[in-house]
């Protein structure tokens, strides 16, 4: 009889909590709650794809259930725990939402809840992808879940869990798995190829685990696939292959292109990897992650464990101290805005070749600036900059005003906006300021990216030169450049409705959008902090404090005013005690 060949990542799917990779907060958790028979009725788990979440329901279902126990470890050996591994025990149902969304599947599952076990303590309902219940089927489960029988035990796994009802989050113990590390990744390949008695370089199974992204699914099988390919002794290049990923030593010789502003060799480099298959939205990713490594190197060489792409740090030391750090980090910025720019086109060769050659002249300003010493040559250069400042300034608001314009008469339209001012809604931000948290603005910012993607191209280019300032539970002030933007902005009613339904969808919350144009926004602020008895004193000793100045103007504008104390405490954190004091009037 020919045996049927499993995938590594089935064959070598965790059976217990101990071969489980990362989550060691999670995996501690939930074996105290067994060994001291604290168990809840609902469970959720939610992270990224392939960490572990319904390995761990099933891990939790088996020690739950184990003839031996309850125990922190399923033993594996009794009937129970070899059923369950099987998926055979009746008593442990898997169910796939994104396959059975409808509500008459859940309704199936609510009838056999009350049903007391056959075999097993416990009846346990993994859930899989629950995100994927229609409205209809989460009412159904609702009740259920808030009142199970004590033999029930529900697990619902997610890789969305914003897409989840509220109601039922809130009646669900909730664990966040992280994605693994490179390193544990690295060490779980290690195990598996020592048990099928494969040989490995290390640099082939770095290059599997930064292609995995903190999935072990995703790691597993890759090598499974590089495994197939090389045979018995897997190499870097059939890693590299396999994975599509960029070997360090090419990265190496386009850093000395770039640091010799060579764009010849540069652009050869870049074509040699476009031909041999490379996909130009990874090799942008793996750019922002080497400079990266580039920029830790020369600043902090001693931390070579949190290096991602680059192995020998050694070989590497030498390069970084060539670079200047404000040319690595334009670079990061440069790749960062094409891998954005990149996702609306495609013309990706495009975008990464100029961000190549934006990347080798990015530092001729500041190099002519510093060696124009002739009168004359820093006349032109004056001028010159004066030019592009004219010039931006002018195409500043021409992207809005194309994308808003309609057929008739735009011009007309955008000069009769323009005479007018934006109405300030001077007591709904100082309401938002009285409540405003740290959390709720966090949220905002984090999903401000995604949310940006998601609106119409001619709504995300007039909210292009904004930034959420303030927030609450409720509402969050929208600080906009420009007032003629901000009052485009306020009278776009399909805007405002496509915003708010975007941030319900990214953040669960119905936030309400105030908006203010900069200038008002600073005088509101500095009335709100003077009336509630915040005075700011700065001290200008010397000119080289200026950058200082800026980044603390910034942390006020970022700050949550809710009291006096905490504010001076993390000011004299981040500035120190003689540059920022808060005092009563």
């Amino acid at each position: 009889m020919q045996l049927i060949y499993q995938a590594l990542y089935r064959a070598y799917r965790p059976q217990t909590f101990g071969e489980m990779s990362g989550q060691q907060a999670i995996k501690q958790t939930l074996q105290n709650t067994l060994l001291h028979q604290k168990t809840t009725h609902a469970y959720l788990f939610s992270g990224p794809r392939g960490t572990g979440k319904t390995s761990a329901a099933k891990v939790f279902a088996k020690a739950l259930n184990c003839e031996n126990g309850p125990a922190t470890e399923p033993c594996n050996e009794c009937e129970t725990c070899k059923s369950i591994t099987e998926g055979s025990n009746t008593d442990v149902t898997e169910f796939d939402a994104a396959s059975n969304s409808r509500v008459e599947e859940i309704r199936d599952i609510i009838e056999r809840v009350h049903v007391a076990p056959s075999n097993a303590r416990f009846k346990v309902y993994i859930i899989d992808e629950v995100h994927m219940l229609s409205n209809s089927a989460f009412n159904a489960l609702l009740k259920t879940l808030e009142e199970p029988p004590a033999h029930v035990v529900f697990i619902l796994a997610t890789t969305e869990p914003h897409k989840l009802p509220l109601t039922i989050i809130s009646r669900c113990q909730r664990f966040d798995f992280k994605p693994i590390t490179a390193g544990e990744i690295m060490q779980r390949m290690r195990k598996v190829l020592d048990d099928i008695g494969v040989k490995a370089e290390d640099g082939a199974m770095r290059a599997i685990a930064q292609a995995a992204t903190g999935g072990m699914r995703d790691a597993l099988s890759m090598l499974d696939q590089a495994v197939s390919f090389s045979g018995d002794e897997l190499t870097t290049e059939d890693a590299l292959l396999v994975t599509g990923a960029i070997g360090e030593e090419i990265f190496y010789q386009l850093a000395q292109a770039i640091q010799a502003k060579d764009a010849g060799s540069a652009l050869t480099l870049l074509h040699q990897l476009i031909a041999e298959g490379k996909d130009v939205g990874r090799l942008a990713e793996d750019m922002i992650t080497f400079f990266r490594d580039i920029l830790l190197l020369g600043t902090a060489p001693e931390l070579t464990d949190l290096l991602e792409l680059i192995s020998d740090g050694e070989k590497f030391k030498e390069l970084a101290q060539g670079f200047h750090s404000d040319d690595l980090y334009r670079y990061i910025d440069i790749l960062s805005k094409t891998q954005q720019e990149m996702r609306f086109s495609n013309h990706g060769k495009v975008y990464i070749e100029s961000a190549l050659l934006k990347m080798i002249h990015s530092g001729d300003q500041r190099v002519a600036s510093s060696s124009a010493a002739d009168p004359e040559t820093a006349q032109k250069l004056a001028v010159l900059e004066q030019t592009v400042r004219q010039l931006q300034q002018q195409l500043a608001a021409s992207p809005v005003q194309q994308a808003t314009a309609e057929s008739q008469a735009p011009t007309r339209r955008a000069a009769s906006t323009a005479s007018r001012s934006a109405k300030v809604p001077t007591g709904k931000i100082v309401e938002v300021l009285k409540s405003a948290t740290k959390s709720d603005i966090q949220t905002i910012r984090e999903q401000w990216a995604g949310m940006m993607q998601s609106l119409q191209r001619s709504h995300a280019a007039l909210l292009e030169e904004t930034e959420p300032v303030a927030a609450s539970e409720s509402a969050f002030v929208l600080k906009f450049k420009y007032e003629i933007h901000c009052l485009m902005a306020s009278e776009n009613g399909t805007l405002q409705a496509g915003l708010s339904e975007a941030l319900l969808r990214l953040t669960g919350k119905a936030y309400e959008v105030i908006y203010v144009a900069e200038d008002s926004w600073l005088k509101v602020r500095q009335d709100f902090i003077q009336k509630n008895g915040l005075t700011v004193q700065k001290n200008r000793e010397s000119s080289q404090q200026s950058e200082v100045e800026q980044s603390a103007s910034a942390f006020m504008e970022e700050a949550t005013l809710e009291q006096a104390d905490p504010l001076v405490t993390e000011a004299e954190k981040l500035f120190g005690k003689d540059f920022i004091t808060i005092e009563e009037d």
